[in-house]
């Protein structure tokens, strides 16, 4: 039988060859001086995990505005400038027959800031490239710099540039659309009673909430051809014992707006967790996430994703043999392992095709 990891799963118009896909990740490797612009970096790192065998590629956060980057290395997709970058990478990809979704995203308040890896912290300060950031409130995200509110009509300049950004996701080529409404970036401060203290149409109660959510998986949405599936990332919890509920009351409030994504036309939801809180207390383990997206799954008729340190082969088919999801995402097994679907297919006794260029590891003993 067919291990479930490299079963297919069909969203609309697309079939994906397998259940383990590559999540998204930073790099945070564009030049400053060429903002959001995509370069060989970010072709040759997506295209590892192509001839690697991963059977759907994510690409990183990806900016909708200049000012909804993380950081100043930041990609983008927030001007016509950008599309011809992307779709050179999208090109090379289908060129080995992977399929390739771009996250689309604002940072909001944690906008502005240096990359992980650099020595430096915090904000960027203006004469070294950074700008102000947005939020749902002034409240800065720890040692960040304070971000400034966002009027109504702003939010609804950014509700337009996410549906602009997809639209030229398709020019690019793109296969999939995701929003990302998690990690504690714009749409998931908005979502967080512990972030979202705002009293207008934007805040004040679940509902309004979720209004910017719903707007923009509306705008998207519409501006996607059908066969072009749309997925949300959403954080399951904050981690935080202030939240109404605690992790719990967390858990419920993602559960109610999956069935609401679900009714908007949503394809698939991606389940992670955190982002809003500084200093989350979080029991990091293997699959440490997985029950949130169980939980999500339960409530809802549509594909869900788990992701969090799911990085065996055996591990991720468990998932998958249990239900708790439809698909697995990996970040960090596919970083030290390109050829983490290869190395699977060995150990779950599959035969996974090679490309012809490296035919010859067929008839090797590789593994």
């Amino acid at each position: 039988m067919t291990p479930l990891i490299f079963e297919a799963l069909t969203l609309r118009g697309l079939t994906v060859a397998g259940r383990v896909w590559v999540s998204p990740m930073c790099q945070y490797s564009c030049r400053p001086s060429e903002p959001g612009f995509v370069n060989d970096w970010h072709l040759a790192h997506l295209m590892s995990f192509a001839v690697g065998g991963a059977p759907m590629v994510m690409t990183e956060a990806t900016a909708v505005t200049s000012t909804g980057r993380i950081s100043p290395w930041d990609a983008g997709l927030w001007e016509d400038q950008h599309v011809a970058g992307w779709h050179r990478i999208v090109h090379q990809l289908h060129h080995v027959g992977t399929p390739v979704g771009i996250q689309l995203s604002h940072a909001g308040r944690k906008a502005s800031v240096f990359p992980p890896f650099d020595p430096r912290s915090g904000s960027v300060p203006r004469d070294e490239g950074g700008w102000e950031s947005v939020g749902a409130g002034e409240d800065p995200f720890g040692r960040y710099a304070a971000p400034r509110r966002l009027g109504v009509g702003e939010i609804e300049g950014i509700v337009t540039a996410f549906a602009q950004a997809a639209r030229r996701a398709v020019g690019c080529g793109f296969d999939a659309v995701e929003v990302h409404a998690a990690h504690g970036y714009l749409l998931s401060q908005f979502l967080s009673p512990l972030v979202n203290t705002r009293d207008d149409d934007y805040g004040g109660s679940e509902e309004r909430r979720s209004r910017l959510v719903l707007d923009v998986v509306d705008a998207v949405r519409s501006v996607l051809p059908d066969r072009v599936p749309l997925l949300v990332r959403l954080s399951a919890t904050d981690w935080s014992p202030d939240a109404p509920g605690g992790v719990e009351g967390d858990l419920e409030r993602t559960v109610a707006l999956a069935r609401r994504l679900q009714d908007r036309g949503v394809d698939l939801l991606d389940i992670s967790s955190g982002g809003n809180v500084p200093s989350p207390s979080v029991p990091v383990g293997p699959g440490y996430q997985t029950r949130f997206a169980a939980a999500v799954k339960d409530a809802v008729q549509i594909p869900v994703s788990a992701v969090g340190l799911i990085t065996q082969a055996r591990q991720a088919e468990h998932v998958l043999a249990t239900g708790q999801a439809d698909v697995v995402s990996i970040g960090r097994a596919a970083l030290a392992d390109p050829r983490w679907w290869h190395r699977a297919a060995h150990e779950l006794d599959h035969t996974l095709s090679w490309p012809p260029q490296y035919a010859r590891v067929v008839d090797s003993q590789v593994y």
